[in-house]
C-alpha cells in the first residue's frame, strides 16, 4: 500500500524480503528446551509483560515457543491477519530493543500503536519464524519465542543493530485479534448513486475500481465520505485491525496510483491510531464491516504534511471495501 503506515521498525531487522524461512518448532521442542533455561514471563496478556532470565544456567539456544497463557476461540491459520502487541530483548538484560508498548503515537486516550501482519507473509516489523509462531495460537493467547538471532532473524540481522548470530533473543507476543478474509473477497450489495459532487464509482468484481472526477468541480477542502453499500456488519472501532479491499486516485487527474487488487487483494491496516492518513482514520472508524466507502481526502488529511511526497498536493480519492477487523 502506497499510503504512509507510519509503523515503528525493530532496529535489529533491516527490509527482510526474503524472510521466507520454515515455521519454528513447536512448544517444547528439542531436548535442549527441556534442559535448558527458557526466560520467565510475568505479567496478564494484554498488559506490559515483564520478562526475566536465570542468572544461573545457560539459555536455551535451539528456538523454543511456548504458549504463556492461552485465550479463546479459532486458532490462527496460515493467511489470516492478526493485530499484535510485542517486545524483544535481550538474554541477560532488562533493555527493550523494540515493540509497541511505548503508548499512544498520537498522544491523549487513542489506542496504542499495534503490529498488524498477515501469517505467513513478510513483515517489516518480525522475523518470519517469530510470526509463524501464533500459528495454531487463540486470540487473547501470549506467545514466548526464544532462540538465537541467528536462528530467529538469520540474513535480515542488521549488523549495525549490535546483535551478534549468537546472542539469544526473547520474543513476547500478545495476539490482540485475529481475522480469516480471502484474498479476492469484496463487499457485495446494491451500489448508491454518487452524492452531488462526489465522483461516479464502477466497481467490476475481481478489479480495481474505476473512479471517475465530476468534470468542473474544485476539490473540496474538508472530508468528504459516503456510504455506497451498506453493510450490517460490527462497527469499526479505532484501534482494530481493518481487512479492506481499496483503490485510490488523484482527484487533479484521475489517475490510479494505488490499489490493493493490484497487490494480491485484501490488505490490513490498523485504524484509528495514525498508522494510516488521517483521512482514513476519520472516514473509516464508526462504519460497519460490508459498506463500501467513498473519500475524498484533501492533502491536509493525507501527505500535504509529508516532505518529499508524490502525492503532497493531491485530493486523494479512496472507494474501501471493508471486509472484516481483528
Amino acid at each position: 500500500m502506497n499510503f504512509n503506515t507510519k509503523r515503528r521498525v525493530a532496529a535489529l531487522l533491516a527490509v527482510p524480503a526474503l524472510l521466507l524461512t520454515a515455521a519454528c518448532g513447536s512448544d517444547g521442542d528439542g531436548d535442549e528446551a527441556q534442559t535448558a533455561a527458557v526466560a520467565e514471563v510475568d505479567g496478564k496478556a494484554g498488559e506490559k509483560p515483564e520478562i526475566s532470565t536465570p542468572k544461573d544456567g545457560e539459555p536455551a539456544t535451539k528456538t523454543v515457543v511456548e504458549t504463556v497463557s492461552k485465550g479463546s476461540g479459532t486458532a490462527i491459520k496460515a493467511s489470516d491477519y492478526v493485530r499484535l502487541d510485542w517486545t524483544v530483548q535481550k538474554w541477560g538484560e532488562d533493555k527493550e530493543l523494540g515493540g509497541t508498548w511505548q503508548g499512544p503515537a498520537t498522544g491523549g486516550s487513542a489506542p496504542r500503536q499495534q503490529s498488524v501482519e498477515q501469517v505467513g507473509k513478510p513483515s517489516r516489523q518480525l522475523p518470519a519464524k517469530v510470526l509463524d509462531a501464533v500459528k495454531g495460537k487463540q486470540p487473547g493467547s501470549r506467545v514466548l519465542v526464544q532462540g538465537t538471532a541467528g536462528d530467529l532473524i538469520g540474513e535480515a540481522l542488521n549488523p549495525s543493530s549490535g546483535i551478534k548470530e549468537k546472542d539469544v533473543l526473547i520474543w513476547v507476543l500478545d495476539v490482540a485479534g485475529a481475522a480469516t478474509v480471502d484474498a479476492k473477497a469484496e463487499v457485495k450489495g446494491e451500489q448508491a448513486a454518487p452524492a452531488p459532487g462526489m465522483p461516479e464509482v464502477e466497481a467490476p468484481s475481481q478489479k480495481a475500481a474505476k473512479i471517475t472526477i465530476p468534470e468542473n468541480t474544485k476539490a473540496p477542502k474538508d472530508l468528504k465520505q459516503q456510504v455506497l453499500i451498506k453493510g450490517d456488519g460490527e462497527k469499526v472501532e479505532a484501534g482494530q485491525a481493518l481487512v479492506a479491499q481499496y483503490t485510490g486516485v488523484k482527484w487533479e487527474d484521475g489517475k490510479k496510483f494505488d490499489s490493493s487488487w493490484d497487490h494480491g487483494g485484501a490488505t490490513a491496516f490498523q485504524i484509528g491510531t495514525g498508522s494510516v492518513v488521517q483521512g482514513w482514520d476519520k472516514g473509516l472508524v464508526g462504519k460497519n464491516v460490508g459498506d463500501r466507502v467513498l473519500l475524498v481526502i484533501p492533502p491536509s488529511l493525507a501527505y500535504g504534511n509529508t516532505p518529499g511526497s508524490e502525492l503532497a498536493k493531491n485530493t486523494l480519492v479512496f472507494v474501501v471495501d471493508i471486509l472484516d477487523v481483528a
